[in-house]
Formats: structure tokens, C-alpha cells, sequence
């Protein structure tokens, strides 16, 4: 990841908008510094979708402040407009125009001139692996490569700020990769990037930081290594080469202070002892007693929660979730 600014490109205080009788904001808070990629994580009706509209000035908030590129969204809206770029859920494209004119036009309403917006259109067409397709109507497009033409859509203005919302909703595998590395690219020229999404693979995988909000509130920020420690670190699975030391194992662990907090567990139906890792060094002595006090250990497994169980955890869900972080080695 690219080297982190002290300056903050997005700044959120207070933020509330209602919609009747429904609070859609409830007081959001958040900073997203120059040149890094923000996570907003949330279930569906968090208020994302609405913060995001409130900061791309395209709903006025209720209350609160908030400033984007050094503009505030309420009393600068029309130039901050110009510093901003916005992909939402759909893709917002004029599917009558041909790739390229859809470019053209985006880069003559922002006031480019005839010159410079042909310039640009083919410039972003070549960048997103279009230029063959710039002729066609965005009609015949498929929903990938629609999604990227939305995406040089909003990069026509080189904005300084850019919402993606959702942005690879419905989008196969390999097109989703496609669009996350076209995502880190502008982050690497020193775009700032506010990311909501519902794909927690997605969000490990752009954000330097994370903000979860529920029911309109911000309930937790951070790294996302944070947050996992936040919710339980590591966990370290000691099968011995005999079940019978595991007793032993796990009173050798308490009696030397290096079973944390929540002690160790013994798992007897699969062999394993279970042991809370806090830090490396302590990982490392765990290992080191065992063997000096002769326990064969037949395998060791390290467990880090993922990112669905931190989701989970956090919003208050209680659920088994796939797709956990393992890694193993034999002893």
C-alpha cells in the first residue's frame, strides 16, 4: 500500500439526514486521509448509500459538517462537484452512445475543452481496455465492461475525491479483480477513495481503513488488522502427537502465564489444544515450553478470524460464517 498522508481529504462531523420518520445518519463521524482507500462496511439499510449521497452533494444533510477537497458539501456544493467523482451501484452510462461519446460528452459538461475532452476519452478507453469497443454502443456492453467505462466515467475530471458505492455488485470474479486493480492504480496517482461495499474480500483487499456503521451510527474504525484483534486475535491449535498430554499441555501453559487471558482450551473430540495468541513472542514461547517439556506435536495451526466474523461480531450478529483464515503447517 502506498505511504499514508496526515492530511485528511474527507472530513465527516455530526452528519445526520432523515428521511420521515427514519434517521438514515444518526451523528457519523469520519476522516479519510489523502491518497488512501476508506471501507465503509454495513447491512443493508445502514445509511451508506446515504452518506455517500450526502457527500457528493446530491442530498443536503440535516445537520452536521462535512468538507470534501477542502470544500464544504453544503455551502460550496457546485465546486466541489468539480473535484469530485462518483460510481454508484448501477452502472450510469447512456447506454444510446457509443464508449467513446459517453467519455466525450462527460468531458465536455465539464467544461473541457473540444481538444482536450478527445484526448481524454481516449485515454481512459486505452487505460480500462476499451479502445476496441469505443465505437459500440454501450448497450452491447457486457456488465463488466460497463463497469469499467462507469469508472472512467468518474475518473474523466482526475478527481481528487471518488465515491465508488457497491461497485462490483453483480460482477464476476475475474471482472471484480479487474476493477480492483483499476481501483488500487488510482490510488497509487494519489486519488482518495471513500468504498462502500458488502464484500468483506473486497474491503481486505482495497482499504487501508475501515468504518462500520449500523443503523445510521458509526459503531467501529480502524485497520482491519485491528479490528480482527479487536475481536479476538489469534488462536493458536496444538494437535500432540498423544491426546492423552493434552490436560497436561494446557496446565504447563497457565502455570507459566502463556495462555492469555481466556486460558487454553482443550477440544478432546479432535485433539487439539486451543491457545489465545496475542503477540509473536508469545506464540513463540508456547511452542518453545512444549517441546522442551517433551509434548510430540504432531500438527500446529494458526486461526485468524475473517473479516465476515469481525462484520459479525461487530453489527452484533451471532452466525457461523465460511471462508475463515487458516493457515497451517505440520509439525
Amino acid at each position: 500500500m502506498t505511504r499514508r498522508s496526515d492530511t485528511n481529504a474527507v472530513e465527516v462531523r455530526g452528519l445526520v439526514k432523515h428521511y420521515g420518520d427514519t434517521k438514515a445518519l444518526d451523528g457519523v463521524d469520519l476522516d479519510v486521509r489523502e491518497g488512501t482507500v476508506l471501507g465503509v462496511l454495513g447491512p443493508n439499510g445502514a445509511g451508506k448509500t446515504t452518506l455517500v449521497r450526502c457527500l457528493s452533494t446530491l442530498v443536503v444533510p440535516d445537520a452536521g459538517r462535512a468538507t470534501v477537497a477542502g470544500y464544504d458539501v453544503v455551502r460550496r456544493p457546485r465546486a466541489l462537484r468539480r473535484a469530485i467523482g462518483l460510481t454508484g451501484q448501477y452502472a450510469s452510462v447512456d447506454e444510446r452512445l457509443s464508449g467513446w461519446e459517453n467519455l466525450y460528452m462527460i468531458g465536455r459538461l465539464l467544461d473541457l475543452s473540444r481538444k482536450d475532452a478527445r484526448r481524454r476519452a481516449d485515454e481512459l478507453l486505452e487505460r480500462f481496455s476499451l479502445t476496441e469497443a469505443a465505437g459500440r454502443s454501450a448497450m452491447t456492453y457486457s456488465g463488466g465492461m460497463r463497469r469499467r467505462l462507469d469508472l472512467a466515467a468518474s475518473m474523466t475530471g482526475r478527481p481528487a475525491v471518488l465515491y465508488l458505492d457497491e461497485p462490483t455488485t453483480g460482477l464476476d470474479p475475474r471482472t471484480r479483480n479487474q476493477v480492483w486493480d483499476e481501483v488500487q492504480g488510482m490510488v497509487a496517482e494519489g486519488v482518495t477513495v471513500l468504498l462502500t461495499t458488502q464484500y468483506m474480500e473486497e474491503a481486505e483487499r482495497l482499504a487501508h481503513e475501515l468504518t462500520v456503521i449500523d443503523r445510521g451510527k458509526v459503531i467501529a474504525t480502524g485497520e482491519v488488522d485491528e479490528l480482527k484483534a479487536r475481536v479476538g486475535g489469534r488462536t493458536l491449535r496444538v494437535r500432540p502427537a498423544d491426546p492423552a498430554h493434552l490436560p497436561a499441555m494446557a496446565r504447563t501453559l497457565t502455570e507459566h502465564g502463556l495462555a492469555g487471558i481466556a486460558g487454553p482450551t482443550v477440544v478432546p473430540d479432535e485433539g487439539l489444544l486451543s491457545v489465545p495468541i496475542l503477540s509473536d513472542e508469545q506464540l513463540t514461547a508456547v511452542i518453545g515450553l512444549l517441546g522442551a517439556r517433551g509434548y510430540g506435536i504432531a500438527h500446529i495451526g494458526t486461526h485468524l478470524p475473517s473479516l465476515d466474523e469481525v462484520f459479525l461480531a461487530i453489527t452484533g450478529e451471532k452466525s457461523s460464517v465460511p471462508g475463515t483464515t487458516h493457515e497451517e503447517v505440520a509439525a
